[in-house]
């Protein structure tokens, strides 16, 4: 049990207090201290302006406050010494924590949690009218079981949907014996309806430019890592675009896409993905379906990893984890280990390559490296092939003639209803054929019949 109170000489913007809580049961991929510290940085790129701390252990969440009672008097009390107007919990509140918490905390006073925090950075950010609408579904998504009757009437809003978050295009009249509410809830649902519509056209029109590409014959690279590990820089340097990038957290969230020039003359299109974080909400990776699609249809991953921060195997562990949670576990992945200019001795990197699977060590703003890390792309995408056995239905006759085209056939039976092929593929194409997979212990096709 700890607290903290900072002096800050900034200029005004809103006081923040954070509070953080460590679960004896829930072992996380950071300390409650790391954690707390990149909250800070989400708040911070948010515009809020953080004056203190207060963190507290226990075995499970308090029922009705999340944080003990003790502890929510003596926030309480921290708050009012601090002149504190918002509160944000490292971890996503229930709706009746944060209704608990917001009546023992006065409702001067806005408690927020890590989840609403990256909703609004989000907000800020979104650029494109994909992005928006990915960002109004999640926000919708996220505050539709948090209305309470203090909630703004949505009404006062209306006037139009689509490129705003927080927009309703529009209220319907109230009907007999309904609430306030209700009405809101009524239309917030519809709004969410309506946003899942278009994201579906996205999502149409993403499928098509995707088969495009596969019918060119261009091999995907999507960049995946931790927010501010160095994407949108390393795709500049491998591009030679201008894509926008900084030096803070979620700089980029529209997907970006550009051709590559590998050695041997040989190309591909490399796309610049949102970047991930530790606990990222629920409501996001749902909203953000489309766009990380662009993930799961990729031919190689290159998870750019910040090899300067203190904590970068957990940075990297947190974003395997969700891409393991995506569906993208076979997908082949290099891990380019950036930013090494950055490290007193930049060899230490090399000592702790072993770490991670496939790394190479580079640097995208002075491209250290890059040259090695583009023969390492061309390799993985034209010259590694992998051991592979499938059962493919004769419907997918491009699969099949695929494997023929591109692969190396060992041994290929014909039977009913489809083709079972053994043999080796290159490593891009593995995970076109995940579904058709056949592993140990199967029996032919021919045994099958019998």
């Amino acid at each position: 049990m700890a607290k903290r109170i900072l002096q800050s000489t900034s200029a005004p913007r809103e006081r923040t207090f954070l509070v953080g809580v460590e679960l004896y049961q829930h072992k996380a991929l950071l300390s409650l201290s790391d954690s707390l510290a990149e909250l800070t940085l989400l708040a911070d790129t948010a515009g809020l302006e953080v004056v203190g701390e207060l963190t507290q252990k226990l075995d499970r969440p308090h029922v009705k406050t999340y944080i003990g009672p003790g502890k929510v008097d003596e926030l309480k009390a921290l708050v009012e010494e601090t002149l504190s107007q918002v509160v944000i919990f490292d971890d996503e509140l229930s709706p009746r924590h944060q209704r608990e918490l917001q009546e023992a905390l006065g409702r001067h006073v806005r408690v927020l949690d890590r989840t609403a925090l990256i909703l609004d950075i989000f907000a800020q950010h979104a650029r494109t009218k994909e992005g928006m609408l990915q960002v109004e579904l999640a926000q919708y998504e996220y505050y539709l079981p948090r209305l309470t009757g203090q909630w703004t009437h949505l009404e006062r809003q209306a006037g139009g949907g689509g490129g705003r978050a927080g927009s309703t295009g529009g209220v319907g009249l109230r009907g007999p014996g309904e609430t306030q509410l209700e009405v809101d809830k009524r239309v917030i649902r519809r709004e969410i309806a309506r946003l899942k519509k278009e994201l579906l056209k996205v999502s149409a029109h993403r499928q098509r430019y995707r088969a495009q590409r596969k019918r060119a014959r261009v091999p995907t690279v999507a960049l995946v890592g931790y927010t501010n590990a160095g994407k949108s820089t390393l795709l500049n340097r491998l591009t030679k675009s201008d894509v926008y990038a900084a030096d803070r957290l979620f700089a980029t969230l529209d997907p970006t896409t550009r051709r590559i020039e590998l050695p041997g003359g040989y190309q591909a299109l490399m796309t610049d993905t949102v970047g991930f974080i530790q606990k990222l909400p629920t409501a996001l990776i749902d909203a953000f379906h489309a766009t990380l699609e662009e993930i799961l249809e990729a031919n190689l991953l290159l998870h750019v990893v910040d090899i300067s921060h203190p904590n970068a195997l957990s940075q990297y562990n947190s974003v395997r984890q969700t891409l393991d949670e995506l569906g993208a576990q076979r997908i082949p992945t290099i891990a380019a280990l950036n930013k090494s200019d950055r490290l007193r001795d930049p060899q230490a990197a090399q000592k702790t390559a072993s770490q991670y699977a496939k790394a190479i060590t580079i640097s995208a703003a002075t491209g250290d490296g890059v040259p090695e890390l583009l023969r390492l792309i061309q390799e993985e995408l034209y010259e590694t092939y992998v051991p592979i056995h499938v059962r493919v239905p004769y419907q997918q006759g491009a699969l099949i003639s695929l494997f023929h085209e591109a692969g190396q056939v060992e041994r290929i039976e014909h039977g009913r209803g489809g083709v079972t092929i053994q043999g080796r593929i290159p490593g891009r194409l593995a995970a076109q054929f995940a579904d058709w997979e056949i592993y140990d212990g199967y029996e032919s096709m021919q045994e099958e019949e019998l």
